[in-house]
């Protein structure tokens, strides 16, 4: 459709003798392309805060952990208090067939490391190396605790940032130095900037990890561990194999087998499922408000556009007596109603954009990494709809302004 410069005039014109309520009609639109672009990047930006709480940590995975007994059972009184064994990490490998990794933890909290007059507050965690199989260890410096660590009982460690940050004020790589912790001295191989958000046994980046087999010799702890740890196969969901391995913990440990306390069994998968299903419904919701509010401007600009050519029957009927053609009538109102639209539409677009950056530079100033503007293609979209949506709104309008004929229009006056 060719807009020519006096068109242009003729909608300006327009606009300015209907000044008022071309302001309201322009504003609903406004709100509506305002609300919808704002609420996709901020759904989008809260989704990517949202997922960094699970980031690093494998979507199939589960923990086991024991509490106190909530059943009296073989002699046993209820709230008697026991202890996974590293003897349940090969019954449960042996005897559930649909495990892929599984691997124990143990850990303890209130230590301090030392590093010549620089301490902090940490927690030790004792791991084998397939816990990065569940965790992912983002590491800066060095490596993580491997098969040689662990069959030599090595007194070596993987620092967290936070504990690197404190220890080493001017920075450099800290791997071949030696800190202190508890008494014990050992040799940094590696520095981890893995958050850990999920924080199972402390987050991973207060903690100093050393090899399993060390911190069972360090702090005595025997067969003693504090949780397990595993993924499934693929295809199999860890709620399928809970049932099999409450089973065989339960009975190894003389535990009731209806007891729902004893066991604390966390399905990482499940929270996973269940933040997706989350913005997988709020993602819906943006969008239903969004073209809702949308429809609605395009709605108002409808009915401006009516009263418009009500008020215009004069002009219009003189117009086609003096050899106005009637697409001429329909090129002059959709142009009207779609030059409205596409301008309240743009400025709703850059308000957004101007909103949601500020938003993100709020938001990432506290250290996080997220983002909050919408796509270029989202925003060429939203353009095209605009403009579709201003046509629409002028069909009404327009083939109300063809049928008017000069005749009735003089009579009108």
């Amino acid at each position: 459709m060719r807009i020519d410069i006096d068109t242009c005039e003729e909608i300006l014109l327009t606009i300015t003798r209907n000044k008022t309520r071309s302001l309201l009609t322009a504003f609903g639109v406004f709100w509506g392309i305002f609300m919808l672009v704002a609420l996709i990047g901020g759904g989008q930006g809260l989704q990517q805060l949202m997922q960094k709480n699970f980031e690093g940590f494998a979507t199939n995975s589960g923990f086991i952990a024991s509490q106190p007994t909530g059943e009296a059972y073989k002699g046993f009184t209820k709230g008697r208090w026991w202890n996974l064994e590293a003897a349940d990490i090969e019954r449960l490998r042996l005897q559930v067939k649909d495990i892929e990794v599984i691997t124990p933890n143990v850990a303890r909290w209130g230590s301090t490391a030392v590093y010549g007059d620089q301490k902090y507050e940490c927690s030790v965690k004792g791991l084998y190396p397939e816990y990065q199989s569940i965790e992912t260890q983002k590491l800066e410096y060095g490596r993580f605790i491997n098969d040689v660590d662990i069959r030599e009982a090595r007194k070596v460690c993987v620092i967290g940032k936070r504990v690197y940050e404190s220890l080493f004020k001017t920075g450099g790589d800290p791997c071949g130095k030696y800190i202190r912790v508890d008494g014990v001295y050992y040799r940094i191989v590696g520095m981890s900037t893995s958050e850990g958000n999920m924080n199972i046994q402390g987050q991973a980046s207060e903690a100093v990890t050393l090899p399993f087999t060390t911190m069972q010799n360090t702090y005595h702890l025997g067969g003693k561990i504090d949780l397990i740890s595993f993924t499934v196969k693929r295809g199999v969901k860890v709620s399928d194999v809970q049932p099999q391995m409450e089973q065989i913990i339960k009975a190894a440990h003389l535990i009731a087998p209806n007891d729902k306390q004893a066991l604390m069994m966390l399905n990482a998968e499940a929270a996973f499922s269940m933040v997706d299903n989350l913005f997988t419904g709020i993602h819906w919701l943006i969008w239903m408000v969004g073209l809702g509010t949308l429809l609605a401007g395009a709605i108002g600009v409808s009915n401006i556009m009516m009263v418009t050519v009500k008020e215009r029957t004069a002009e219009i009927g003189i117009r086609r007596a003096i050899g106005a053609r009637p697409r001429d009538i329909l090129q002059q109102i959709l142009s009207e109603s779609m030059v409205l639209t596409t301008l309240a539409g743009m400025c709703g677009i850059s308000f957004a954009v101007m909103v949601l950056q500020l938003a993100e530079t709020i938001i990432n100033a506290a250290g996080n990494d997220v983002h909050f503007q919408v796509s270029f293609g989202l925003a060429v979209g939203t353009c095209v709809l605009l403009i579709v949506l201003g046509m629409l709104a002028g069909l009404a309008p327009a083939y109300r302004a063809m049928a008017i004929k000069p005749i009735d229009a003089i009579r009108d006056e």
